[in-house]
């Protein structure tokens, strides 16, 4: 778990970051909080990578913190062909974790 004081959007943000694993489903989860209000705004949504389209897993949770959203995140393979389709436990490191300012993609 870390915070960062980030813009997203230009809008500030106090973002408290926890990724974490679970055994189980053999996936990595993402849970984010506003770290000024405490407010949780995603809980532990798997990190699945994108295939052959941007697949922006903060799309769902745009209507947070008063329609401001969250920004975008996305998985995307950091090597040609990643072991695991998904990070699993000894894969995290052969994907890209990006989070930042909200992705519009052109029509």
């Amino acid at each position: 778990m870390f915070t960062l004081d980030m813009m997203i959007d230009n809008i500030p943000l106090q973002a408290r970051i926890e990724i974490r694993y679970f055994p189980a489903p053999d996936k990595w989860m993402f849970s984010l909080w506003d770290h000024s209000s405490g407010e949780q705004l995603v809980n532990m949504i798997p990190l699945v990578c994108s295939s052959g389209f941007m697949n922006d897993l903060l799309l769902p949770f745009r209507h947070c913190r008063s329609g401001k959203g969250l920004g975008t995140l996305f998985v995307l393979r950091a090597v040609d062909a990643p072991s695991t389709p998904d990070p699993a436990k000894d894969t995290l490191s052969q994907f890209n974790v990006l989070f930042g300012d909200t992705y519009e993609p052109e029509p």
